[in-house]
């Protein structure tokens, strides 16, 4: 595939969708690292692409399906008494064996069901792009009063409440920004690939910096990184999207542990 192809008007709305997710989703992803709930991700974006299957036959969009899905999972979690990486996993399990049952007994839902496992970034729309664009605005907007209540939370877990400050708000609008970030990314990037997307930038920058900033920065440097790597290898190389940016994601990782074994052996003080 000749190179001109990376500057085609037609790719220019997928490029621009899948460039303001992978901010979102790395930068969330270092909170759900830093709150010990980064299987979350996972959990959440299976669940979206089982419910995105099952709008087939409802006859509703996709994106209202897998939004559904998603923020049903996420109530349901939110009413347990304390939440887990194990409450997650089951998520995970329930999401990817619901998508595909639902695939194989859907008309065209194996299509579909292919579709939100494998990403569809090449055929995203519109509504995507006005989506990631409200994600990316409200998360940068609210992280100001965001963030120091999620790390209070997080170091401090009694101060809300021997201080008689109400918690729910910004867990709640967590929740939320997390629920539409693993549906728009499940629907553009496939359900791994969000996850990974997710998971990989904050656990390789956690190690590499000290300081919560840095942190972040360096987080989301890295997710887009990957994500413009993977975005024209897909093109120059006419492979599909998602599991090419899940291998350059991956190989970020993998990266990371050969680096850490190394200053291990060098002596360099452990992770």
């Amino acid at each position: 595939m000749s190179d001109f192809i990376l500057f085609d008007p037609l790719f220019r709305q997928p490029f621009v969708i899948g460039l303001l997710l992978s901010i979102a989703l790395s930068l969330l992803g270092a909170y759900l690292r830093m709150r010990e709930e980064w299987l979350a991700a996972m959990g959440l974006s299976h669940m979206a692409a089982a419910g995105g299957v099952a709008a087939l036959p409802l006859g509703i969009p996709a994106l209202a399906g897998a939004l559904l899905a998603a923020a049903l999972a996420a109530i349901a979690k939110g009413l347990l008494p304390k939440a887990s990486n194990s409450h997650y996993g089951l998520m995970l399990l329930l999401g990817w064996a619901g998508a595909m049952i639902l695939a194989a007994n859907t008309h065209q839902g194996e299509v579909v069901g292919e579709a939100l496992l494998r990403g569809q970034l090449y055929f995203t729309s519109t509504p995507h792009l006005i989506g990631s664009l409200a994600l990316v605005a409200v998360l940068l907007f609210a992280l100001s009063w965001l963030s120091p209540r999620l790390l209070a939370e997080r170091f401090f877990p009694d101060h809300f409440s021997a201080n008689r400050i109400p918690a729910w708000p910004h867990r709640l609008l967590f929740g939320a920004l997390v629920v539409v970030a693993a549906v728009l990314g499940t629907l553009a990037m496939g359900a791994m690939s969000a996850f990974a997307m997710f998971f990989v930038p904050a656990w390789v920058a956690f190690v590499l910096v000290r300081g919560w900033r840095w942190a972040l920065a360096l987080t989301v440097a890295l997710g887009v990184g990957c994500y413009l790597l993977a975005f024209v290898l897909s093109m120059l190389l006419d492979q599909p999207f998602g599991p090419t940016l899940t291998l350059c994601l991956a190989a970020l990782a993998l990266l990371r542990l050969f680096a850490h074994r190394a200053a291990r052996v060098a002596g360099a003080p452990g992770e």
